[in-house]
């Protein structure tokens, strides 16, 4: 990894980062890296999908803060604060969330990217938009890169998702050259791991989930369709990566490795050996991307950066956390 381009070379020791989403599945795994580098982290979130578990994880530390609120209505008072850097990761993300929370959704990304902006603005402080390969819609180019425009349905039962994300984005690159705010975005691809909901309604939790019960998996349409996971620990890395980078248009962060759906639900059947079944189901989701695989030519153009963790082994990690959270 190259040094410039990672906080693993920094001093972070003085330095307050503000994670907005903190009770989320990924922002707990970024706030738990860099408490473990001995900065000070702030986290905000307002629990619609987070989890109360994980902020008494990081909890535990003692340079972390946390404050209840819903950062589309009103943040919290940071008057005599210091905050050196600013992660949006506030939005919930799974497809259970577009049916159920579309307005929500749609303001986080909007009103609560605004004020967190601001924020950024106020304490001159650098910010990084957590932005979603859902920008790309159901791609038209195969992989996708960042110049690709995406086809997206805006009207559509993901549109609250992707295109508060594209408003994001663009409010992002906005305040950057109106106000020079020093901002970064990222493009975060599937991703999976520990403190994953268990009812989140994404492929990995869902066939895991099914598997350790000893239930069919359920394999909308004919399993064609393909997507690339990508486990947390490497998509925190990939996220350090690039706030500590010189870069601020859209990076791509995710793992290239491509399975279709259908083997998929076969590897997991067989990493966690169980008696499951594969079972299709013709009905596929409206707007369901066929194909979803990154290209992270641009990510590694400014570091060494590679997945590190095997599907095996990040499969078995995550099923042992939904073991042990079945036990509760």
């Amino acid at each position: 990894m190259n040094a410039k381009k990672s906080s693993k070379q920094l001093e972070l020791s003085g330095k307050t980062i503000l994670v907005a989403g903190a009770a989320g599945f990924i922002p707990s795994h970024l706030s738990e890296f860099y408490l473990n580098k001995g900065a000070k982290v702030i986290g905000i979130d307002n629990f619609i999908t987070g989890s109360r578990s994980n902020i008494e994880i990081l909890s535990k530390y003692e340079n972390f803060r946390f404050h209840e609120a819903n950062i589309f209505e009103k943040m919290p008072t940071f008057a005599k604060q210091k905050i050196d850097y600013i992660f949006s990761l506030a939005s919930p993300a799974s497809p259970i969330d577009f049916s159920e929370l579309p307005v929500e959704i749609m303001r986080v990304n909007s009103e609560g990217t605004l004020h967190l902006l601001e924020l950024a603005r106020e304490k001159k402080a650098r910010f990084l938009e957590a932005s979603t390969s859902e920008v790309y819609g159901d791609p038209e180019v195969h992989p996708q890169d960042e110049s690709y425009h995406g086809n997206v349905n805006i009207i559509g039962p993901r549109s609250c998702y992707d295109e508060s994300k594209r408003f994001a984005e663009s409010l992002t690159m906005n305040y950057r050259w109106f106000y020079n705010v020093d901002t970064r975005i990222v493009r975060i691809f599937n991703t999976y791991g520990p403190r994953m909901r268990p009812n989140d309604g994404r492929v990995i939790p869902n066939f895991v989930g099914e598997a350790l019960r000893g239930e069919d998996l359920i394999v909308y349409g004919d399993g064609s369709q393909t997507r690339s996971f990508c486990y947390v620990e490497d998509l925190v890395c990939a996220l350090d990566i690039v706030m500590f980078s010189d870069v601020y248009t859209p990076i791509n962060c995710g793992n290239p490795d491509e399975y279709s759906i259908l083997d998929c639900a076969k590897k997991i059947v067989k990493i966690l050996g169980s008696n499951s079944k594969v079972i299709c189901n013709n009905k596929l989701p409206k707007d369901d991307p066929k194909k979803r695989r990154p290209n992270i030519a641009k990510l590694q153009g400014i570091s060494d950066f590679s997945p590190k963790v095997s599907f095996d082994e990040g499969i078995k990690k995550t099923a042992e956390y939904f073991r042990n959270y079945l036990k509760k």
